[in-house]
């Protein structure tokens, strides 16, 4: 027996517990309590990787001034890197190897809810099949359809949840640009760039990955219902991870803004 048909026996034996409380959805029930279970126990490793990516941003200054400072000398720069890397303890891939090891556990669920295979995609969620699509359900009765209803509350969910993650992001790079303006400004002979060793085309692709979220929805309009409903649930799941994970360093942010703006503004009250 593979280990998705063992997966999706499972799956079934959880569906028939809670039947009583779901009816005939207890089989989308179960894969929701099913992705939220597994990102439950890969949470530490969501908590190793923001902990990986507060390192980096801790020694960002750092790492900026040695691009200046080494700029013209590859080696130079290399080596000074890696002698920050080894003084704080931290590694480039700290953040990095806990999602890396997170893509086999995806991909195994990921497989689980869209083959035919599993036992699941035979069953439905008020009414809709979850071996159904967007299309199906569009054809069977419209947007406003008993299914079509199903699938629009999963666009919406799915876009609320883009969105924010959207204006997080933006917020992020915002912040990001004005600290590097202000390294660039603070580096030697006060006219630098805030990091002169930037790949090319890296700044078109940081102001792309906000959009990336938004593909969740052409997830759902392409994708069977179980695998939608999976997508929908690990990334509501992944939203609220981040922003606990990082409301320390939100809340940081925040504070030094709100000093910034008073700062700025009490030389214009003195004047006054």
């Amino acid at each position: 027996m593979s280990v998705f048909a063992t997966l999706g026996s499972a799956l079934s034996q959880a569906a028939d517990l809670i039947e009583p409380l779901f009816g005939a959805s207890a089989t989308a029930a179960a894969i929701i309590l099913c992705t939220l279970c597994v990102r439950a126990v890969l949470h530490p490793l969501a908590r190793a990787a923001a902990r990986g990516e507060k390192t980096r941003s801790a020694h960002a200054p750092r790492l900026a001034e040695l691009r200046r400072t080494y700029a013209k000398d590859p080696q130079r720069l290399r080596e000074e890197t890696a002698a920050l890397y080894a003084e704080t303890g931290s590694s480039p891939l700290a953040g990095c190897l806990p999602a890396l090891l997170q893509l086999p556990v995806f991909f195994v669920m990921y497989h689980l809810f869209t083959s035919d295979g599993s036992g699941l995609l035979a069953h439905t969620l008020l009414g809709a099949p979850l071996g159904g699509h967007w299309t199906q359900a569009l054809a069977d009765g419209g947007p406003a359809g008993p299914h079509g209803l199903v699938y629009l509350a999963l666009f919406a969910l799915a876009a609320a949840v883009a969105t924010w993650n959207y204006l997080r992001a933006r917020t992020t790079m915002a912040r990001n640009v004005a600290t590097g303006a202000a390294l660039g400004q603070a580096g030697p002979a006060g006219g630098g760039t805030a990091d002169s060793g930037t790949v090319p085309g890296l700044a078109a692709m940081t102001k792309m990955m906000p959009l990336l979220s938004f593909g969740t929805l052409v997830s759902i309009a392409v994708l069977p219902l179980a695998a939608a409903l999976y997508l929908v649930t690990t990334t509501a799941w992944t939203a609220c991870e981040r922003a606990l994970l990082h409301r320390d360093r939100d809340r940081k942010r925040g504070q030094d803004g709100q000093d910034g703006r008073d700062s700025d503004a009490a030389p214009a009250r003195t004047a006054g």
